[in-house]
């Protein structure tokens, strides 16, 4: 009798490296299982030294607009610039994606509001692109152990 693949024991194994059903349906895990896999730490404290930035600013006529930047410094107008924080998302995602931290050196990403839609969004988005490329892998790792995919 061959050895089945089922939802079930994909499932078991996408838990155990933190992007299954039950991360998915907590917010709070699902962040944890994104945060660790990138080595990124989220602090709200300005007086962090981060690696990344996001917070808002107000043009000299009044205006809000968002920074998004991994160096507060030479902040470049037409790549660190938002003036929609709905845009904000994907450039936090972007950043988290391409960090370089680790969990013995994790990267600190300054946002000003932890809470804001724009976290979630880059939180939710990494989840999803997290989840698809495991479940791929258990699936090839099952299959090398002699697993069969059901009809």
């Amino acid at each position: 009798m061959s050895k089945l693949i089922t939802i079930e024991l994909i499932n078991e194994r996408l838990e155990a490296k933190g992007f299954g059903e039950k991360q998915r349906e907590s917010e709070e895990l699902a962040k944890r299982s994104v945060l660790d896999h990138y080595g990124v730490e989220l602090t709200s404290n300005y007086g962090s030294n981060a690696d990344f930035s996001v917070y808002e600013e107000s043009t000299a006529d009044g205006y809000g607009v968002w920074i998004a930047t991994n160096d507060t410094n030479e902040i470049s107008i037409c790549e660190d610039v938002y003036y929609y924080d709905s845009d904000l998302g994907d450039a936090l995602a972007e950043a988290i994606k391409y960090s370089n931290g680790d969990s013995e050196d994790p990267e600190t990403f300054y946002i000003e509001d932890e809470y804001a839609n724009y976290v979630d969004e880059a939180i939710e988005q990494l989840f999803v692109y997290l989840s698809e490329k495991f479940e791929e892998e258990v699936v090839n790792e099952l299959i090398n152990e002699g697993y069969e995919e059901q009809d």
